[in-house]
């Protein structure tokens, strides 16, 4: 393994970790239900900037450094599905069935179309 690749992806990690922290965070306190709406936000992002990138980084041909930089480090620490894991088990042992339900369609919905409307708009922008 190639040591720059691994530092490029701890540091862009470092950061996409602390942009999870900031925009969940501050989405979450924008609301007043009891729905982990902060977490799906990042992960709907995150899955349409993975998305959009994916296909940008091809047309533009960039080093494996910084694709890792940005998909595998940003990207990956701002999308959280270990998170997503947790909440809807605390959903579901507070017996709210139906909001873990909603969690899980919600998060895995979003997040597959996000990811293929960032595909979409990269081929509008860039005719691919």
């Amino acid at each position: 393994m190639n040591f720059l690749i691994l530092l490029a992806i701890g540091t862009s990690g470092f950061v996409g970790a602390i942009l999870r922290f900031i925009l969940s965070g501050w989405v979450q306190r924008h609301t007043t239900l009891l729905f982990p709406f902060g977490t799906l936000f990042v992960n709907v992002l995150g899955s349409f900037l993975i998305g959009f990138l994916f296909l940008y980084f091809q047309e533009i041909n960039l080093s494996p450094h910084q694709k890792a930089l940005a998909i595998t480090g940003l990207l990956g620490a701002l999308t959280t599905f270990s998170t997503f894991s947790l909440e809807t088990i605390l959903l579901l042992q507070e017996n709210m069935w139906g909001k873990a339900l909603l969690n899980i369609g919600l998060n895995i919905t979003l997040a597959l179309f996000a990811t293929y409307l960032g595909m979409i708009l990269f081929r509008k922008i860039y005719g691919g």
